[in-house]
């Protein structure tokens, strides 16, 4: 399999806005940050260094050269007196000595830098360790005769203070990132707002307090989400005041049709007329749910495990077999009519097809999940997502609506939906169908 690194990248990045936005001004930071630093550690420190060393193998060969015109113990004795007093330098002369077989160090850019000065401006055998003393540096030049050794401070010959350039560059970063994870979380808080009004809006809850917040950008997203929120309101409303009248003016004649009915005396025939009055009733009922939706009732904090208690029961005394089954927190934010109406619909349809009916409530974090098994004859799997349109009818005898309106499982997603969750339909492990209403909390 070929790899791709902007791919793998893209993976590994933080998905919330917050974090990219803040690796945004992080990374550009640290890449600033290890450039400074190659830049001051590889250059200027180098050069630094060097400078020294050459002041200090400057001062050495001067000593040398004043020792090497008269070479007797009072001119060491003076010369090493002077030294000590002006330079903070220790140096002897020992006639008569060698240098040291052990090589010298040579892994450092100090011991590299002094190297190179003693070739350039003594030209004599040296022998010189960075590393025996903490604070010093031992300097030994052989001359005809004996050996100097020079004691020179370490911080005469090499640059020791970078970790206070470096303190300063991670102490300024420092300040400027809390400067920027401040000021960037209060740019990004009127977003996660936006967010949250947009989907409690989505799960069917009012948001009267939202308010556009933050920078222009925001304000118009806010803005433009608070007019369209307006806008289905408003559809909503007209819709509803439509489908009254409506409902209003086919009442009527329903009406009338039954108090005729009523006057007739009792034969077959009126019998039938009867029910076919009643089932166009139902009928409008249905057609009227369906379009009117379920916008009109307030959402407040339902107890759902009190609900399917309800559903149970009425299920109940319908003569059907319910069992129930609730397991953690169960208290949601919930249209509670209109979502027992999807519960009912469910169950009471799984309790006509079926002898036995297992209700099971779970919450898993932030999510509820209501499942309804059967052990009915159940759905093709070739129909489980058909059903969900309006009007689809069957040919088999299972339908959620025994007139046959085909409104049933169109209407429970609808309300799922509104929500915010959803209904799914598969084959139930109890030989029948299962159907799962999903709901975030």
């Amino acid at each position: 399999m070929p790899f791709r690194p902007f791919t793998t990248l893209k993976r590994l990045m933080p998905t919330g806005l917050y974090s990219r936005s803040l690796i945004i001004i992080v990374a550009p930071m640290v890449i600033l940050q290890a450039f400074v630093t190659y830049v001051f550690m590889d250059r200027h420190w180098q050069m630094v260094t060097e400078r020294l060393s050459q002041n200090t193998i400057s001062d050495v060969a001067l000593l040398l050269s004043e020792y090497e015109q008269n070479p007797i113990a009072e001119t060491a004795a003076q010369i090493s007196a002077r030294a000590n007093t002006f330079l903070s330098m220790s140096v002897a002369f020992l006639p008569g000595e060698k240098l040291p077989t052990t090589p010298s160090t040579q892994y450092g850019l100090l011991d590299r830098s002094l190297s190179d000065e003693i070739r350039t401006q003594i030209s004599r055998p040296f022998w010189i360790n960075t590393e025996q003393y903490s604070d010093y540096v031992d300097i030994r030049i052989a001359y005809p005769g004996g050996v100097m050794r020079a004691l020179a401070l370490r911080s005469h010959v090499y640059a020791a203070n970078s970790h206070i350039f470096i303190a300063w560059m991670v102490g300024a970063s420092l300040v400027l990132l809390t400067v920027a994870i401040l000021f960037l979380r209060n740019q990004i808080r009127p977003i996660e707002r936006l967010a949250e009004a947009a989907e409690d809006f989505g799960m069917g809850r009012d948001v009267p307090s939202f308010k556009p917040q933050g920078a222009s950008e925001v304000r118009r997203a806010a803005t433009a989400f608070m007019q369209m929120r307006e806008r289905i309101q408003r559809q909503i409303e007209q819709r509803t005041a439509m489908l009254a009248g409506v409902s209003h003016d086919l009442r009527t004649p329903l009406t009338r049709f039954k108090l005729q009915l009523a006057m007739l005396r009792d034969t077959p025939e009126t019998e039938e007329l009867r029910a076919d009055v009643r089932e166009m009733e139902r009928m409008l009922e249905d057609y009227l749910d369906f379009t009117r939706g379920h916008q009109r009732e307030a959402s407040e904090l339902t107890e759902l495990g009190d609900l399917l208690a309800e559903i149970k029961n009425d299920a109940e005394r319908k003569g059907h077999n319910v069992a129930l089954q609730l397991h953690g927190d169960l208290v949601l934010p919930l249209r509670r009519n209109a979502f027992k109406r999807c519960l009912t619909n469910i169950v009471d349809n799984a309790g006509k097809y079926a002898r036995h009916v297992w209700v099971t409530a779970v919450r898993d974090e932030d999510d509820i999940d209501i499942v309804v098994d059967d052990d009915g004859a159940g759905i093709p799997e070739d129909q489980l997502e058909e059903v969900f349109r309006p009007f689809y009818r069957l040919d088999a005898a299972r339908n959620l609506d025994e007139g046959g309106t085909g409104l049933g499982l169109a209407i429970a997603r609808d309300i799922a939906r509104g929500h915010g969750g959803d209904v799914q339909l598969s084959k139930s492990p109890m030989g029948g169908l299962r159907a799962v209403i999903h709901v975030p909390v």
